[in-house]
């Protein structure tokens, strides 16, 4: 039970983050958006606690980039093609994929994974009593 409230912990904070940078950079949202940054906030942070803390943090970055993209994808593909809600459309962006991924987000998900790698490493020394947090830059 305790493991169970760390993760909905982490994906409400996550999520809520999200939520609200997306409403400062677009000027609106969408609750999905709050459950994807929540898991993509999750599975970011558990980037180093499956793989050994020496992974240079530019590397964690990069597989927190692409998991985000690969989610941002297949979720895009349910919600916005298949259910036809249209809660994003990168159709008008250079390098796009079925108007769902481009690669503008890919690289904004590469500086926002390194921040949600950090914060959630601090969230659980802080709050779980986890790993204190160090990072390696190469």
């Amino acid at each position: 039970m305790k493991e169970a409230g760390k993760c909905f912990f982490l994906i409400f904070v996550g999520g809520f983050i999200y939520y609200c940078l997306e409403i400062l950079w677009r000027g609106y949202s969408h609750w999905t958006m709050f459950l994807l940054g929540g898991i993509c906030f999750f599975l970011c942070g558990l980037i180093n606690e499956v793989i050994p803390w020496e992974m240079p943090l530019p590397v964690q970055m990069l597989l927190g980039a692409f998991l985000i993209t690969l989610l941002e994808f297949n979720v895009g593909l349910w919600i916005n093609v298949y259910l036809g809600w249209q809660v994003w459309d990168y159709s008008d962006k250079s390098f796009q994929v079925m108007g769902q991924i481009c690669l503008k987000s890919s690289l904004i998900w590469f500086g926002l994974s390194g921040v949600g790698i950090i914060l959630d490493d601090w969230l659980r020394y802080r709050f779980f009593q986890e790993e204190k947090p160090y990072y390696r830059l190469r």
